[in-house]
């Protein structure tokens, strides 16, 4: 039986989502040119951007489908985050210092000055669409608490936070969001540990309950080598010791380096620098905040036992009931506003990409700064209308939502990683070997996602050797004929 949250929680949440939308107007100040909107005019703090980084990465699918994940199997997610770490590491000291050089607006500028236009609008367009399709399943794994708690329909609830979402967005600009990222974080990670710490009183014996129930099928197991299922085995369970290093790093360094999300808040920073310090932040913090929400997954199965619902639907149907009113509110409220900067990172960078990567480039280069400022939030209202479709295409899907973002974000972050290492490592590389590489890397990963031949977080590293492999072959051969 569900219980509804009381009238004190309605209020904490409204006040909260009005604070949010507020604060996003105000931080962001008035923006009078592209720059402004879609930059920040670099003056952002590192720490700032750092904190940004991670809610607009993981605040919804943490929240929700993380702790479902750990209460469906067990604890082997984490090895993931030590490669997240050891590809921020390589953005920072590789990507970063390429894109700091010049005078770069996306991280899609790099492939031009790289290798030429047609290649910087091939990368924006994979972008665009890639991005619509994976916050469009964060935008519905959004909705389901809020779905839960106003017995509403899936739609209306996707409406309803993707409308409060675009306010600040439109109105504040990159420099809005950012700020706003930095409350948000700071309130879903301690409602998350809130909820942790209440868990743990309600049980009969604390944590002493949590062991032994996880104990009896190895809940809280962090390593697995996967060498027990043989060669087939291996690459076909996601959460392998190398899976995760090697399938966490090259994710971490196609999201992070190349993904106009992130890419965006980095060059907010005021240096090189900076960014650096960012990224890396940015990293240590992911696996701290991966491994509260793992263990509360843990401390659900503790609670509930085996129950036969989704997975996704656990942690907000243990929020609404049975933590207490007021706390209810409290969490829920920063779960929605943490999945906000999410949505909100997405509307900026898809319209600053489309923006700058495609709109000025071939149709608004003569137009004045007050037409182009314009123009981008038209932009983002038309993205934020995509992602509500989006989300609601989704909603059908028996995957976690994790893993169904994580799995189409895949199908072209290989391709588009392998361009831009092919641009740093490869120095003779053209921009046809890198059009053909992208292109292979992409028909390669659809064959192999399409046919499961592995584990999706082996989709990334496939498809940078894919892509790397084919764009030196025919830089090879090129220079042979010359």
């Amino acid at each position: 039986m569900t219980n509804h949250p009381h009238l004190i929680d309605y209020i904490i949440i409204v006040v909260y989502l009005i604070f949010i939308a507020v604060l996003g107007i105000v931080s962001g100040g008035k923006q009078k040119s592209v720059k402004d909107y879609f930059l920040g005019s670099d003056v952002v703090p590192w720490w700032a951007v750092c904190f940004s980084i991670v809610a607009a990465e993981t605040s919804t699918l943490t929240f929700i489908s993380i702790p479902g994940l750990a209460y469906l199997t067990n604890l082997n997610f984490l090895q993931l985050t030590f490669g997240y770490l050891i590809g921020r590491i390589v953005v920072a000291y590789v990507f970063l210092p390429a894109y700091f050089k010049g005078e770069l607006s996306t991280a899609y500028a790099f492939l031009e000055t790289r290798f030429g236009t047609k290649t910087r609008s091939f990368a924006s367009i994979v972008f665009l669409f890639t991005r619509t399709a994976a916050d469009g399943v964060r935008l519905f794994a959004t909705a389901i608490p809020l779905k839960l708690m106003l017995d509403i329909s899936y739609p209306v609830a996707i409406i309803i936070i993707a409308a409060v979402t675009l306010i600040y967005t439109y109105t504040g600009g990159v420099k809005g969001i950012i700020w706003v990222d930095v409350v948000q974080m700071l309130i879903y990670l301690g409602g998350a540990l809130i909820a942790g710490i209440f868990l743990l009183n309600i049980l009969p014996d604390g944590w002493t309950t949590v062991v032994n129930a996880a104990s009896i099928d190895s809940k809280l197991d962090i390593f697995n080598f996967g060498f027990s299922d043989g060669l087939a085995g291996f690459f076909s369970k996601p959460y392998t010791l190398l899976g995760g290093l090697l399938g966490g790093a090259f994710l971490s360094m196609a999201s992070h380096g190349t993904d106009q999300l992130i890419v965006q808040r980095l060059l907010t920073t005021k240096s090189l620098r900076s960014g650096q310090k960012a990224i890396i932040g940015s990293g240590v913090i992911v696996i701290i905040q991966f491994a509260v929400f793992l263990v509360v997954g843990v401390m659900l199965y503790a609670y509930y036992g085996s129950l036969n619902v989704k997975s996704d639907e656990i942690f907000p149907m243990f929020i609404i009931n049975v933590l207490p009113p007021g706390l209810t509110g409290l969490i829920i409220a920063g779960l929605f506003a943490a999945a906000m900067s999410t949505l909100a990172g997405s509307m900026s960078s898809l319209s600053s990409s489309t923006m700058l990567d495609l709109y000025i480039p071939y149709f608004g280069k003569f137009k004045t700064e007050k037409k182009q400022l314009a123009i981008s939030r038209l932009f983002t209202i038309f993205w934020a209308a995509l992602l509500v479709g989006a989300a609601i295409f989704f909603m059908e899907s028996p995957q976690t939502v994790v893993e169904l973002a994580l799995s189409i974000a895949s199908f072209t972050y290989g391709g588009l990683l392998g361009t831009f290492l092919l641009g740093l490592l490869n120095k003779r590389a053209s921009q046809e070997d890198a059009l053909a590489g992208f292109s292979a890397g992409i028909f390669v990963m659809i064959t192999v996602i399409s046919l499961k031949l592995v584990a999706w977080t082996w989709f990334t590293f496939i498809g940078v050797m894919v892509t790397l492999i084919i764009g030196s072959f025919l830089t090879s051969l090129s220079s042979k004929n010359q």
